[in-house]
């Protein structure tokens, strides 16, 4: 059972505010999902699902690339043969 304290540590968590006046309406969502996971947990399947196979282990297969000319040809700017971005911070 998700009780209001959890409810304030998951928001401080995912850095949004929740307002007292929410708590209680949060906690009863939360305690929903968690409610409809349990349902599920107990639902037992009937024979097997049927999924296309691939094969994962496949060996590479090595094929040319661009040439780093190519590969900075469309680029706004450049900088010593690398692309160069504008500054983030």
């Amino acid at each position: 059972m998700v009780t209001e304290k959890d409810v304030e540590h998951i928001g401080e968590l995912a850095d949004i505010g929740i307002d007292t006046a929410e708590l209680a309406t949060f906690t009863g969502q939360f305690n929903a999902i968690v409610e409809y996971f349990d349902v599920l947990d107990r639902v037992h399947g009937e024979g097997t699902v049927a999924r296309d196979l691939y094969n994962i282990f496949r060996e590479d297969i090595v094929e040319s690339s661009l040439s780093q000319e190519e590969a900075t040809r469309n680029a706004g700017a450049q900088e010593d043969g690398f692309i160069k971005a504008p500054r983030v911070m």
